[in-house]
């Protein structure tokens, strides 16, 4: 049984497994790069000031701001995407869609900030979990409405034929399909 509003088709299942694969691929790649411990000779503090490392980087120029808050917004971006295709509605709104992803992707930040205390070599950044989650809502905003809109369109025009195939033609049947005939068993004797 299908839930309303949710792709139909083999074809819906194939996407949302492979979405399924990416955000997996994508959760241990992330695992990968925040949690493995560094050789450092000393650490930084901790930054427990809102938007303190944010401003930080902002002084020291744009060119040399970009990296650090690219990657900040960049980490957890990819979910913003992968979230809404592994659950596979079309009919969802847009807003509960918006915070559904946001507060996933706020708590996986905030699951990572919590989980690297505990490592070696990384210093807890309250900015991380913001621009992480910022990150997942701007990448929710830049693709899945579209996205969306485009799928409903195409599955209210229905499927296209390939480029240079033959349609063929389909004879129609009735509406009710021919009646059945029920064969008439006799009295026996």
């Amino acid at each position: 049984m299908q839930r309303q509003g949710s792709i139909g088709g083999s074809a819906a299942i194939r996407v949302r497994a492979t979405g399924g694969v990416l955000l997996v691929a994508h959760l241990a790649l992330v695992a990968w790069l925040t949690l493995r411990p560094l050789d450092v000779p000393w650490v930084m503090p901790a930054n427990l000031r809102p938007l303190a490392g944010v401003r930080a980087d902002l002084a020291l120029g744009w060119p040399a701001a970009a990296g650090p808050l690219g990657e900040g917004l960049g980490l957890l971006a990819p979910l913003g995407v992968l979230l809404p295709v592994v659950h596979g509605r079309l009919a969802a709104s847009p807003l509960s869609s918006l915070i559904r992803t946001a507060a996933a992707g706020a708590l996986l930040s905030l699951g990572i900030a919590l989980l690297q205390s505990g490592v070696p070599g990384r210093v807890v950044d309250v900015d991380s979990p913001l621009l992480n989650t910022a990150g997942v809502v701007l990448a929710h905003l830049a693709v899945v409405p579209a996205g969306r809109a485009r799928l409903r369109r195409r599955l209210r025009r229905g499927p296209r034929p390939a480029r240079g195939a033959v349609t063929p033609t389909v004879q129609e049947e009735p509406v009710q399909g021919r009646t059945p005939t029920i064969p008439r068993v006799g009295i026996a004797p």
